[in-house]
């Protein structure tokens, strides 16, 4: 399963507990990439987020790994689930 997570950070959140957070969030990417459970990761230019493509084996799973970011507290989460699309999308894996 693959989800997409636009998340944007709240400002009006501003505090040190919340610059600690963010101060975080490299090597929370990091470790998930290296388990194979984020797949792609982009800034937002122009603004203080992010686009992210989780890649897990369930729903439970992806909602234990973002609660477990270091900014789940600081932070506005858009989650889409991803389905693929064409030819490939059907064929077993």
């Amino acid at each position: 399963m693959k989800f997409l997570v636009i998340w944007r950070m709240e400002l009006s959140l501003l505090s040190r507990e919340m610059a600690q957070a963010v101060a975080k969030v490299a090597k929370y990417a990091e470790d998930l990439e290296s388990a194979g459970k984020l797949i792609a990761r982009y800034h937002i230019v122009g603004a203080h987020g992010g686009a992210w493509i989780y890649q897990v084996d369930s729903h439970e799973e992806f909602e234990r790994l973002l609660a477990r970011s270091p900014i789940f507290n600081f932070a506005h989460f858009e989650i889409s689930a991803l389905a693929e699309m064409g030819p490939s999308a059907s064929a077993p894996a």
